[in-house]
């Protein structure tokens, strides 16, 4: 019996694995395949190389007016990375200036480096044609463009691309030149940026329009268009030298700018000196109008108080020549007398009678030598008289 059981096994477990495979292959594999591979192909696939993939953009209409809205939907940016949609004309061309930046939204990628946001339509400050510009705000630069239409805006031709050589900066810019006097009151500080270029390109530019900007601190740089006299030819190199001028009373720290082509070339630091001269002009002008108010306040107030007799100024020294040149000597000596008569009485009670000395200002007698008072009172007597 337990030989005959051991022979029929093998045909047993085969006959039963034959029975098992249907429900197998029946219950799972529709599961595994049917169900799951759609979400698989849908989902992980394009995540999968989105590290690696380009940034795409898609539109969720090609042409609306403005007021409306327009989904825009991406795939293939960097993960967790900040974007910036806009609506721009001319397919900007001309940068972010033909865009309509006050209308514009900004929005974060997923995980997955994907992205879906609603955009305002607004009409761009350039013609069409339009396009929705998405753009990497932090980190590495990235950038994709939709084309759309805004309904309503209008359409001109694009500009023609700019024939010519390509520039670039083959060596370090200087800033030559030194801050005179007047600069030190206030005057406006003046360079010269010399930068040495090179033509990369395969034909000469002749005379080419740069555009030199400063800034100070956060703000935006101020540009303004210079054309350089000369001809660089292809292959070769020059030295561009354009004046740099800062406003009048301008100092700290600016930073000089170059643009050719729509493209920074270089960026020189600079650093002005505060003009002190000003300084010491106001330090000056507070200390000397005060000090002029004040004498010509005082003046005012000496002309206008009243003067008492004998206080006045002019006064005092009018009079007493005017007497003196009227009377002559004879009032000097009457002048001279009243003094001596004014002091005279003073020196006889201070000094008594009999004081040596006092001879030879007035006769004094002595008791023995006086005249006697009978014989200088006494009449004479009349004839007849008893």
């Amino acid at each position: 019996m337990l030989v005959l059981c051991l022979a029929l096994a093998p045909a047993l477990l085969a006959a039963a694995a034959a029975h098992a495979a249907p429900y197998t292959t029946a219950a799972s594999a529709p599961y595994t395949t049917a169900a799951s591979a759609p979400y698989a192909s849908a989902a992980s696939a394009p995540y999968a190389t989105a590290a690696d993939a380009t940034p795409t953009v898609r539109l969720s209409a090609k042409e609306a007016g403005k007021g409306g809205t327009v989904t825009v939907a991406g795939r293939g940016w960097r993960p967790k990375a900040l974007l910036t949609l806009l609506i721009c004309g001319q397919n900007m061309i001309g940068g972010t200036n033909s865009c309509a930046n006050g209308d514009g939204r900004a929005v974060t990628t997923d995980t997955h480096g994907a992205f879906r946001r609603k955009l305002p339509v607004a009409e761009p400050p350039k013609p069409c044609p339009c396009v929705v510009h998405v753009a990497t705000v932090t980190g590495a630069a990235a950038d994709a463009e939709a084309a759309f239409k805004v309904a309503g805006h209008p359409v001109a031709p694009l500009p023609k691309e700019r024939t010519g050589g390509r520039l670039a900066v083959l060596a370090q810019p200087r800033l030559t030149g030194s801050s005179g006097l007047l600069t030190w009151f206030g005057a406006p500080a003046q360079r010269e940026l010399r930068v040495t270029v090179g033509n990369l390109g395969s034909a000469p530019a002749k005379d080419p329009v740069f555009q030199v900007g400063t800034s100070h601190g956060v703000f935006a740089p101020e540009w303004a268009e210079q054309q350089w006299r000369g001809t660089v030819p292809a292959g070769k190199k020059a030295e561009v030298r354009l004046p740099v001028e800062l406003p009048a009373g301008a100092h700290g720290d600016y930073l000089v700018s170059l643009k050719y082509g729509g493209k920074v070339l270089v960026e020189q630091p600079w650093g002005v000196g505060r003009p002190w001269g000003v300084t010491l002009f106001w330090v000056l002008l507070c200390i000397v109008v005060p000090t002029a108010v004040f004498r010509i306040g005082m003046a005012l107030v000496d002309r206008v108080r009243p003067h008492g007799p004998g206080r006045g100024r002019s006064e005092g020294r009018t009079h007493p020549p005017a007497r003196g040149h009227a009377a002559g000597r004879r009032s000097g000596a009457a002048g001279t007398g009243q003094r001596i008569r004014n002091r005279t009485p003073r020196a006889r009670d201070t000094a008594g009678p009999g004081t040596p000395g006092d001879g030879a200002a007035l006769p004094w007698f002595t008791p023995d030598t006086a005249p006697s008072t009978t014989t200088s009172t006494e009449r004479p007597t009349s004839k007849g008289s008893a």
